[in-house]
């Protein structure tokens, strides 16, 4: 949960008010190995023109999102972390009683 948030928290540092706050955050798989955390996330966003304003030009915004998020996780977790992220358009998924329970959002 908390990887989860804290790339959360950098989408809307970043993106500031371009984007809504329809946007979760979903880890895919938490691994572990030694002093290796590897973490796989997609970020959801409600509609298509959302995801360009968090991938940016040439991918530049979605790099300083993940890599200001891995940072954070580094710090958090005491260990390196291997962070891979995706962006999905998933419309209507707030209104998605399954998906926001997945989410963990109740």
């Amino acid at each position: 949960m908390l990887a989860a948030e804290l790339i959360r928290e950098k989408v809307f540092r970043l993106c500031g008010e371009e984007i809504p706050y329809a946007v979760a955050v979903q880890i895919d798989k938490f691994e572990e190995e030694g002093n290796l955390r590897r973490i796989f996330a997609t970020i959801l966003v409600d509609r298509d023109s959302h995801k360009p304003i968090i991938i940016g030009k040439g991918g530049e915004k979605l790099k300083t999102i993940s890599t200001q998020a891995r940072l954070d996780m580094e710090h958090a977790f005491d260990s390196k972390v291997y962070l891979e992220v995706w962006v999905k358009v998933k419309g209507g998924w707030a209104d998605d009683v399954r998906m926001l329970k997945s989410l963990g959002i109740d």
